[in-house]
């Protein structure tokens, strides 16, 4: 298993996770994310913050990064942190405790780079994947309301949870 920055020969891989995580997420949650836009992700491939888990040569697992997210992290956004978005987990391979491994990844990133915080977020009402982030080390840290926002995604309208990890630096 390797972590690796995704290429734009990935782009197809990487909307067919997108739309196999939103069926997923219909069937376990009844909630999905609402697209999103190529260029996004081309930008992300571009600016080598668009990651691949690879395992047997296949791509088991992809995520996004981000180093600011003022809209819904406000005045604690000023501090160093990386964002994780949009896991999205080849059927083949769910169950294999990914997110444990993207936070044992990222801990190591932030130590490299810099950051104090390894923050994600998810929607607000998923008590049982709230509970899963908080049982993989993440801190809830609050639910906010947000009104659909220029330039985010569809599904970021209503209530969030917020999760963060500090990042020891030792």
């Amino acid at each position: 298993m390797k972590i690796i920055n995704s290429t734009i020969k990935d782009i197809d891989a990487i909307f067919e996770l997108y739309d196999e995580a939103s069926k997923y997420q219909i069937e376990v949650f009844m909630e999905q994310w609402i697209g999103f836009e190529r260029n996004l992700v081309e930008t992300e491939i571009n600016e080598n913050r668009q990651w691949k888990i690879i395992i047997d040569n296949e791509i088991a697992c992809i995520f996004a990064l981000t180093y600011n997210d003022e809209v819904i992290w406000k005045e604690k956004d000023k501090q160093p942190s990386v964002y994780i978005h949009r896991i999205s987990v080849n059927g083949k391979f769910r169950g294999r405790g990914f997110i444990n491994i993207i936070i044992n990844w990222a801990k190591e990133y932030c130590k490299i780079h810099q950051k104090e915080f390894i923050r994600m977020d998810t929607l607000g009402h998923n008590q049982k994947l709230i509970d899963y982030y908080v049982n993989c080390g993440f801190t809830h840290t609050e639910t906010i309301k947000i009104d659909a926002l220029k330039g985010m995604p569809a599904h970021y309208k209503g209530t969030l949870a917020l999760f963060e990890i500090e990042v020891k630096k030792n």
